[in-house]
This record gives structure tokens, sequence and C-alpha cells, in this order.
């Protein structure tokens, strides 16, 4: 008994093989850690992240841009206008014009009532024939005592009439000179008066002075004009007139920038009217006087190609350029911002995003216009959405998205 109890507190120290397992286990764990990590490389290279970018838009550029020294604001305004007026009192009797009309130099364009006027002229007229009469009557009195005269002279110088006879004859004739000389001067006053009354009857039609169009109608049928618009509710002008041709932009130029501009000086006028269009234009005066409270000079700019469409008192944006923009830089051009470029293979590119990718467009390069660049490029238009690189590498059939504007 006691030497069974004795066995049972042996040790056993023959190998075991159960250590054997645990190692396998732990390689088991490394190939699985190589393997994801191997398949996230490759996950990475084969469907890599989205890059974040920046946008930028294609613009639409003028090639003066690059000729451009100073920038001012201003209007269109007609160097010749005229507020076509009587120079009589009046009602207006008849009313030919409305505002846009074209009307030529000297075109009656409203009538006064001339009732009065009219009885007047004639009045003079008539005045006038009575008076040319008179001098007639008057020459052919002279005529006659200047025969009777002669007749006498004959007949004394023969001792066929006495002295006294030939003084009367003289006296005849003197009187006849006389009445001629007052009959002329009648003549004179009726002729005056007829030109008074004429003067007065043309002033009851008001007419163009200049060619021109009608920008502006002023009074109706029946109203009264008068030219000082002194009486209540009277008009001053029937119309307002411009003269098309004369057109040119008043812009206003800082004094600090007055060096940079000169008579002659080349610009480009943008209205606002035609935001797609561009005019020629030139300096052609310099008002010589300061706005004290502006600090700016008026500059006179002539709009050198104006069209019908170019009208008074339009917002007007004067380029003052360094030179004259020829014909074929009379068109916008297409640009953009100078990050927006990429060098590939010795080709300039731009990346513009298709379905969540970038996709290259090669350009041709133009001009550096201020601050951006021509380009000329297929199937691109104003508007369309660039990649701004700014260092970022991007190359074609890159996955983008777009940066998060807060």
């Amino acid at each position: 008994m006691n030497e069974l109890d004795l066995n049972k507190l042996k040790v056993d120290r023959q190998p075991s093989a159960a250590p054997t397992a645990r190692p396998k286990r732990r390689i088991n764990i490394w190939y699985v850690l190589i393997a994801l990590l191997l398949l996230l490389v490759a996950a990475k290279q084969f469907f890599p992240s989205p890059a974040v970018v920046q946008t930028t838009q294609i613009v639409s550029a003028w090639p003066s841009q690059q000729y451009n020294l100073l920038d001012s604001t201003g209007y269109v305004v007609a160097r010749r206008k005229a507020a076509v007026a009587s120079k009589g009192t009046g009602r207006v009797d008849w009313l030919g014009v409305s505002e846009g009309d074209h009307v030529k130099q000297g075109t009656v364009i409203a009538r006064l009532e001339n009732h009065d006027v009219m009885a007047s002229y004639q009045a003079a007229i008539a005045n006038t024939s009575a008076a040319e009469a008179g001098v007639r009557s008057a020459e052919l009195e002279l005529s006659d005592a200047q025969d009777n005269l002669r007749r006498i002279g004959y007949l004394f110088h023969k001792g066929l009439t006495a002295e006294i006879n030939l003084r009367d004859g003289n006296s005849r004739v003197s009187r006849a000179k006389d009445s001629v000389a007052s009959a002329k001067a009648a003549f004179d006053a009726a002729r005056s008066n007829q030109d008074n009354a004429k003067s007065a009857l043309d002033y009851t039609e008001i007419r163009a002075p200049f060619d021109g169009v009608v920008i502006a109608r002023s009074a109706n049928v029946g109203d009264i004009v008068t030219p000082l618009s002194s009486a209540a509710d009277a008009k001053g002008a029937v119309a307002v007139m411009a003269d098309m041709s004369t057109l040119e932009v008043n812009a206003d130029v800082s004094e600090s920038s007055l060096a940079s501009v000169h008579v002659g000086q080349p610009c480009e006028i943008a209205l606002d009217a035609y935001p797609n269009r561009r005019f020629r234009g030139e300096v052609s005066a310099i008002v010589p006087t300061v706005n004290r409270a502006s600090a700016t000079v008026t500059t006179k700019v002539r709009i050198l190609d104006a069209d019908q469409g170019v009208l008074p008192d339009m917002s007007a944006r004067v380029s003052f350029l360094s030179q004259a923009v020829s014909n074929n830089q009379q068109k916008p051009v297409l640009a953009i911002n100078p990050q927006a470029l990429a060098k590939v293979d010795g080709h300039d590119v731009i990346y513009t995003i298709v379905d969540g990718k970038a996709r290259a467009v090669q350009v041709t390069l133009g001009s550096l216009l201020g601050d951006v660049q021509a380009i000329t490029a297929n199937g691109l238009k104003v508007g369309s959405q660039l990649i701004l690189l700014g260092g970022t590498k991007i190359h074609d059939g890159s996955p983008v998205k777009l940066a998060e504007t807060h």
C-alpha cells in the first residue's frame, strides 16, 4: 500500500508533443497579415482614392487687355445736341416727329398756330405792293418833269419863253426827285415790315437745326411753347435732337492717373448694353479743369465705329491703351488661369472633369492677357470647368473630387 502511494508521487519526465502546434498557428497569422497588406496595396494601385481638387473656368478675354494702361467709366453723349424750340410764343398746331425719327437740316418738325401772324404778313405784303406802286408813280412824275424842263430850256434858249417858266420847270423836277426819294423810303420801310412779318411767320415753323435723330419729344399738339418757359405749364422746346455722328464718351479719369492719358490716345469702349462687343475709340479732348469733389478730370473719347445701336446716355467703360488694336484683335478669345496649365510630353494641356475623372485636353497658347492666358482648343467654351492644379499631381484618368467650400 505504501509502495503504490509512492509510485503515484513520481514525476513523468518524458517530452510532450503538444508544444509543436502553437508555432504553426503563429506562422499562419503572419501569412494572413501579409496577404491583407498586399491586397491593400493592390486596391490602392488599381482603385486609387479621388484627389481633392479646386476648379476654375474658361473665360472670355479681349486681346486689347495686353495693351491696357487704365480703365475708366462714363456715359455716351452727343457732342452736337439741341433742344429745338421756337423763337416766338404760340400754341402747337402740328407736330410731325416722334422719338427715333431721323430728320434733315431745315425740315419742319412742328408748327404753331399762325392765323394772326399770317394775316399780318399778308397785310405787310399789301403795304409793300402799295409802296412799290408809289415809287413807280413818283418815278413817272420825275420823268415827266424832266421832259418838261428840257422843252422849256429849249424854248428859253430860243427866246420864246420867259425865265420864270424855266425856274418853274426846275422846281418841278426837284419836287419830283424828292417824291421819288420819299416813295423809295416808304417802300424800304414796307419791305422791312414785310420781312419782319415773314420772320414772325417763320418763327411759327420749327425746323431741324442739323441732321440728326429725335431723342425726346417735349411737347404735344395744343401745348403752349415759349422761349423762356415763363408761363405756367408752358414748354420751352418741342423736341430734343442729337447728331449721332458726334457720339463720344465722357469718362472721368483720376487726377493721379492723368499722366497716362493724352489726346489722340487709342481706346477701347465697352458698353453695358453690348457685353460681347467692343468699339474703337480715341481721346479727342481733355477738359482743362479738375473736379475738386472727386479729384477727377473729364476726358472726351470719340467713338470711331459707332453704329445705330449706340445711343446717348448709355453706360460705358473705357480702356486707355498703349497702342491701337487691329481688326483681328476686335474679337474675344478663350482664356484661362495660368495655374490650370500643365506640361505633358512637351505639350501644353489642361484638365477637365468628366464623370469624376480628370481628362487631359491639349491646347495651343496665345498671348498673356493681363492675369489670364489666351488659349486655342477644340471642344472648349466659355464657362467650361477646369482643374486648378496648384502643385497637385494629376494625370489623364485620375479620379478627382471637388474640394468642399465653406
